[in-house]
């Protein structure tokens, strides 16, 4: 037996997470912590925030940047919108049914601004703090929710698709999402649920091939079935943390997460930026099959 078959066995062997395997959905407990670093006075959030983010899956910053910083990354969305438009790459992700903008990916690889952003130490100390070591940038994005048309993003946890189709192995990573502008409870803004992260929704349904492609304009496989989203959002309702451009919401990587389409005059454009720890190293995706493109998921934690 080669090396490569001894890994992809080893690595099958550590699967706890098992999703889209079985043709009925299963609620499975989490097996990782949450917070992975021990709170002292010296942390970098305080005893409440850890312990709200420990319980809850979500910590909501107001106001963590200033006007000098916002307007600076305001202006480089902005533009890369406009550019976007009349981009062929593949980096760029047209809305569900037209040729919208929807998301720009890779966007701390393809922007200085963005890559300082991914970088910048307060927001860093906090997520090595609920990390518990030194971070990566598994994946970076623009997501674009134009008023009177911007489409939803439907109820899903990041990892079940991390973990299937890019191979993350644990759940030790988490998203920061930046307002860009002012998000309000009407226009479309990030519903969470909270404690829903303390259980993992294995989902069903074979992952069909190149399924990104698809996916990341209208996600159909990989999502909860209703009876296991109508029991965690019973527990634990429907958080919906919202405030001004420049607010941060930090959301643990299997919180149960979406958000309605924006019919407001209102925009509401958010950067996202995922921090995964060097110490779950991506391994072969767990559906069996190749992984996503790297613009979608560093397999590099370089």
């Amino acid at each position: 037996m080669s090396h490569n078959q001894v890994s992809a066995s080893q690595e099958k062997e550590m699967d706890v997470y098992p999703s889209r395997l079985h043709s009925e959905p299963r609620l499975l407990k989490r097996q990782d912590p949450v917070v992975y670093s021990d709170w002292t006075p010296d942390a970098s959030i305080t005893l409440e925030q850890s312990e709200f983010y420990e319980r809850n899956g979500y910590l909501f910053l107001e106001g963590f940047f200033d006007r000098e910083e916002l307007q600076h990354y305001q202006a480089e969305a902005r533009s890369l919108q406009v550019t976007a438009r009349e981009s062929e790459k593949d980096e760029v992700i047209r809305e569900p049914g037209g040729d919208e903008v929807r998301s720009v990916f890779a966007v701390h690889h393809s922007h200085a601004v963005f890559q300082e952003l991914s970088q910048h130490p307060r927001l860093l100390a906090i997520v090595e703090y609920l990390l518990g070591s030194e971070t990566y940038i598994h994946q970076s994005r623009i997501n674009y929710k134009p008023g009177f048309t911007g489409k939803e993003f439907y109820w899903h946890s990041d990892f079940e698709t991390w973990h299937v189709e890019d191979g993350m192995p644990r759940m030790r990573a988490l998203s920061c999402s930046i307002a860009l502008e002012d998000n309000y409870p009407f226009n479309g803004p990030l519903m969470v649920v909270p404690g829903s992260h303390k259980e993992f929704v294995a989902c069903v349904g074979k992952t069909p091939d190149n399924h990104f492609k698809d996916s990341l304009r209208k996600q159909e496989y990989g999502v909860p079935d209703h009876d296991s989203l109508t029991r965690l959002v019973k527990e634990g309702g429907i958080d919906t943390p919202v405030g001004k451009a420049g607010s941060i919401v930090l959301f643990d990587c299997n919180i149960m997460h979406g958000s309605n389409s924006n019919i407001t005059p209102m925009p509401r454009s958010n950067i996202f930026m995922v921090y995964n720890s060097v110490e779950n190293k991506i391994v072969q995706p767990y559906s069996g099959q190749s992984p996503r493109p790297e613009y979608i998921a560093a397999r590099d934690s370089r």
